[in-house]
């Protein structure tokens, strides 16, 4: 378009052109759509009411942008006539001023745009995190899954009944002196189906058949507070059970004894009168009856054993590293001795049944085949009362005098002996892996005994054939033929000793392989040299024999065990055993099998 209308003084072909932009036009109507959506439009100064825009801007017409002029343009362009072109030329800079100013504008306003738009994007983010939408949206994915697998029940439901209509219908006239009846029946069945539907309509939509919704458990990190309160309420669980375990141990014991008397006197007459079971059905009603008072808030307190409360520590609220650390160092110590019960409880059980050792799962066997004939041939009354009377008598009698009397336990008690002896699978795996060295040895020994002089016995080649790395065992340790190792140490536990009684580093310590035998207990240094550096201990010397911890700073209770003699002003220490609990079991074991057999040498 032309802007010099004005100018009739002047030359048609003189007058002033300008360029269209519709790149800017564009622009602010899309910027008009975007910007300043909801209650932010307010905030921010409109760009039709900006005092830098012209009065073009809000319109539809075309914005101009004069080109810059020369100087010599400039006088072409003043007309003596009169002062029409110096006032447009002076609106032409105006203009391109003010659309400088409309594009500095223009971005900001895009700037706050994008902004919003990050804030709405975060806002939406929060929305979708709030609301859950994954998990609707999969819940809603089940709903219409489900639905139609109803829809198509429905469907194979409906489609045969309509072919049985279909091919049921009678002829036409035959269906019209029918009609009458059918009606009546269809009435009477509508109104029996509706009276069925209403009384068991909700029982029968019970026993409907639903694909089972497997639930998945979110797993909880490992918190040391968690794991603590965890435990805790397991003992709370668990305390009833112990409390009534020990109750029943108190009981045979006769801890009271009047106690005991009267609980003896009762089930032996309500067994003998056919009573027992009723009595145990009363007895567990009078629990109850207690348990609900003492809900209600009488304070009732009936129990064989004196309960001693323990002191129960608040919870701290800001604990340190180590004390974190040394929490779940406790707590992973008390469980694995937990699981480790439980294990072995298990593990016997388990290799009770499956015939791990034959001749303790035949008695079973036996057992089993005899109260099976019994309850085939003799009637229940007298079965339940021998069973009654033995129950009685081993629990109040022949216990009491077994736990009075541990050898004569060791010898006659039969399901203690039986338990006792009953492996656990590391048992197993360790008998297993003691008969495949002694497969090993025995090879090896009979190869020597074949080149061996004549002279000599395989007796006497036997025993001096087992020994350690360096040689025999008995010259080792100058002891007699007969003194070897036990099976459970045959290879020994590597440890270091420590005799605190020496100055000399050298002394202090030292690395070697501890054995025991059936009389002492024997190290064997792993330097070097003579045999002084060795060391032999008679079982009956040692005074105390205990687990020790070395240091006291690392957590655990230690690896070390601690022997005291009488020759030695401080206790010896075994430590660095990796092993140490089978260690001191194997220790304490055949040390009390010693001072016992010395103790009764010494009565006689």
């Amino acid at each position: 378009m032309r802007v010099g209308s004005d100018l009739r003084a002047g030359d048609p072909d003189r007058h002033v052109k300008v360029k269209q932009r519709g790149s800017v036009l564009n622009m602010l109507r899309r910027l008009d759509k975007i910007r300043f959506r909801g209650h932010k439009r307010d905030d921010f100064l409109d760009l039709a009411e900006s005092p830098n825009a012209s009065d073009t801007e809000g319109g539809d017409e075309i914005p101009l942008k004069m080109p810059r002029t020369s100087p010599r343009d400039g006088e072409e362009l003043r007309d003596p006539a009169g002062p029409g072109t110096l006032i447009m030329a002076a609106g032409v800079q105006d203009f391109n001023r003010t659309e400088f100013d409309r594009l500095n504008e223009i971005k900001g306003h895009l700037e706050i745009a994008l902004l919003e738009k990050h804030f709405l994007q975060e806002e939406l983010r929060k929305l979708r995190e709030e609301t859950n939408a994954e998990m609707l949206r999969q819940e809603l994915d089940r709903e219409r899954q489900r639905r139609m697998e109803l829809e198509q029940k429905i469907q194979e439901v409906l489609k045969p009944r309509a072919e049985e209509q279909t091919a049921q219908q009678p002829p036409k006239g035959q269906a019209q002196a029918n009609n009458g009846a059918d009606r009546r029946s269809q009435g009477l069945c509508a109104r029996v189906q509706k009276w069925f539907s209403e009384r068991f309509g909700e029982y029968v939509e019970d026993f409907r058949f639903q694909p089972e919704e497997s639930a998945v458990e979110t797993d909880e990190p490992l918190s040391a507070r968690r794991l603590t309160e965890n435990m805790r309420r397991l003992k709370r669980g668990a305390k009833p059970v112990t409390s009534f375990v020990k109750n029943l141990s108190a009981l045979s014991d006769w801890y009271s004894v009047y106690t005991s008397a009267i609980a003896f006197t009762v089930y032996m007459n309500a067994v003998w009168h056919g009573w027992a079971i009723p009595m145990f059905l009363f007895l567990a009603i009078l629990r109850l009856s207690l348990n609900y008072l003492i809900a209600r808030g009488w304070r009732i307190q009936w129990s064989i054993v004196p309960e001693v409360s323990e002191a129960v520590e608040p919870p701290k609220e800001d604990l340190t590293v180590s004390e974190k650390f040394q929490l779940v160092l406790d707590v992973a110590q008390k469980a694995q001795n937990l699981f480790g019960k439980m294990a072995d409880i298990l593990e016997k059980i388990k290799n009770l049944f499956m015939w791990v050792q034959p001749e303790i799962t035949q008695k079973l066997y036996i057992a089993l085949w005899a109260a099976f004939l019994a309850s085939c041939f003799l009637p229940y009354r007298l079965v339940g009362l021998a069973v009654g009377l033995y129950a009685g008598i081993k629990f109040f009698l022949i216990d009491f005098i077994f736990k009075r009397c541990p050898r004569l336990r060791a010898k006659y008690d039969t399901p203690y002996i039986i338990w006792k002896s009953l492996p656990t699978d590391p048992q197993l795996k360790e008998r297993s892996s003691a008969a495949v060295s002694r497969r090993l040895q025995t090879a090896s020994s009979r190869s020597y005994v074949s080149s061996a002089p004549a002279g000599l016995s395989k007796d006497e080649d036997t025993g001096r054939f087992h020994g350690t790395k360096k040689g025999n065992f008995h010259e080792i340790f100058n002891l007699t033929e007969n003194e070897r190792p036990l099976a459970v140490c045959e290879n020994g536990w590597r440890c270091c000793l420590i005799n605190r009684d020496r100055k000399m580093p050298t002394d202090y310590i030292r690395n070697g392989v501890l054995y025991v035998t059936e009389n002492y207990l024997c190290f064997e240094s792993s330097k070097s040299g003579s045999s002084k550096r060795n060391k032999v201990i008679k079982l009956v010397d040692i005074t105390d024999i205990q687990k020790y911890k070395v240091l006291s700073v690392l957590p655990g209770t230690g690896m070390g065990i601690a022997v005291s003699t009488p020759s030695t002003q401080k206790p010896l220490v075994f430590g660095a055993m990796a092993h140490r609990d089978e260690a001191f079991e194997t220790i304490l074991s055949q040390y009390t099998k010693i001072t016992a057999a010395a103790a009764s040498g010494s009565d006689s």
